[in-house]
């Protein structure tokens, strides 16, 4: 028997086609019925393969299409193919056969458009197929020229709305997820009264968008005292922030069970320790504690940057004693607690070091004394518009270097006048 053209001669149009692959000319004149994509007919036999060359021909149809032998081929080709694809696939192959091939070519591909072409008695396997993956099928018995055309154009379609209700659907899920995670990461202050004044920031840096590691909270006990804590653990991701949340929460359970501000602080070495994934993973830390007299504050730092201190108009830089950050060498940290008077109009500023890490320049960065001189330049603001120009001149300052690379927590904390 004579074979077809189509079989003795591989008419390739572009590099890079696998062996026993054949390219088949699609239609030299563009029409409204262009489409942005690939065509892939896998298929053994060589007349019902002709056939479907010339019903594309004939459909109008301004696509390239590749012919495949068998499924490992199409494989080949569909693994390399960086276009949008609708494969026309044969479910008698000589390497797979049945809705086999259907399940086998949607795992491998995921993203192909397919269009199952059955015999005439395998209707209901149509059906099944599409149940499997497939975005159609057509009964080789039944296709003339248009419905190949419509049915190709259809498919595609369907699965770009597919893959666009599943990235719907992921992202959905993502901003789901991120807003639990930010409840737990950046919380309500529990506070007993109004004597107490906080005001707080988060703002996700440009290399994620989303909650990393950094946390704060701030509780206050039934004896009055307010303690707080503002941390920041490295990397930044969900395991990060799911760390951080982990973390948080520890601390705001060991405050309110009585542990001393020490014993918080290796409590969260112990769990960060045995919470993270990657054994280079650490956090820092600063915690403090205002009694009620309101005359001083209690600071006991893990590798955590120093502070603000506000009075009235004017503001400073404070670096108490700090010791190792958090699971740095686990066991051998050595914190301390500094003591620092408060006059009554004394207001403390903590923040992650996302706020003052940003360059300002191709070799620069803001650094701590850049961040104080900016502090300096706001120090008549009230506590919110105090922290909001902050971020917003740090933010600025970056943005023509690529912005905040890193996520950017602030705490403003202090007792009220008067109250």
């Amino acid at each position: 028997m004579t074979e077809s053209p189509l079989d003795t001669s591989a008419r390739v149009h572009q590099p890079g086609v696998i062996p026993g692959q054949q390219k088949i000319p699609a239609a030299a004149d563009a029409s409204v019925w262009d489409v942005d994509a690939a065509l892939l007919l896998v298929e053994d036999d060589s007349g019902d393969a002709l056939l479907v060359e010339e019903m594309l021909t004939d459909s109008e149809l301004d696509a390239p299409l590749t012919w495949c032998k068998t499924l490992a081929e199409a494989r080949r080709f569909l693994l390399g193919c960086r276009t949008p694809v609708c494969v026309l696939l044969d479910l008698h192959l000589p390497d797979v056969n049945g809705l086999d091939a259907v399940r086998q070519l949607v795992e491998s591909a995921p993203d192909a458009a397919v269009i199952v072409l059955t015999g005439l008695a395998e209707a209901e396997t149509g059906l099944s197929a599409v149940a499997q993956g497939a975005q159609d099928y057509l009964v080789k018995g039944r296709i003339d020229p248009e419905v190949l055309g419509r049915a190709v154009r259809y498919a595609l379609q369907r699965k770009h709305t597919e893959r666009s209700a599943a990235a719907m659907r992921t992202s959905r899920l993502i901003a789901q997820e991120n807003a639990r995670l930010e409840r737990a990461l950046l919380p309500i202050p529990l506070l007993l009264d109004d004597s107490f004044a906080v005001a707080a920031r988060y703002e996700a840096g440009r290399a994620h968008g989303l909650l990393s590691g950094d946390f704060y909270d701030v509780v206050q006990t039934a004896d009055g005292v307010v303690h707080a804590v503002i941390g920041d653990v490295s990397g930044h991701g969900a395991a990060e922030a799911a760390l951080g949340v982990c973390l948080r929460v520890a601390w705001r359970t060991a405050v309110l069970t009585g542990v001393s501000q020490l014993e918080q602080i290796g409590l969260l070495e112990g769990i960060l320790v045995a919470e993270r994934s990657d054994p280079h993973v650490f956090a820092t830390v600063t915690t403090l504690v205002f009694p009620p007299g309101r005359d001083k504050v209690l600071v006991a730092r893990a590798g955590h940057p120093g502070l603000l201190l506000r009075r009235g108009t004017e503001v400073g830089w404070v670096e108490p004693d700090a010791g190792m950050a958090l699971g740095l060498l686990p066991g051998a940290g050595r914190w301390t607690i500094t003591e620092l008077d408060l006059f009554p109009d004394s207001e403390l500023v903590l923040f992650t070091d996302g706020l003052f890490e940003g360059r300002t320049g191709p070799a620069s960065r803001l650094g701590e004394d850049g961040l104080l001189a900016m502090a300096g330049k706001h120090g008549g603001l009230g506590p919110r518009a105090f922290i909001d120009a902050l971020v917003a001149e740090a933010t600025e300052s970056a943005a023509p270097y690529g912005g905040l690379a890193d996520d950017v927590a602030v705490l403003h904390l202090g007792w009220k006048a008067g109250s």
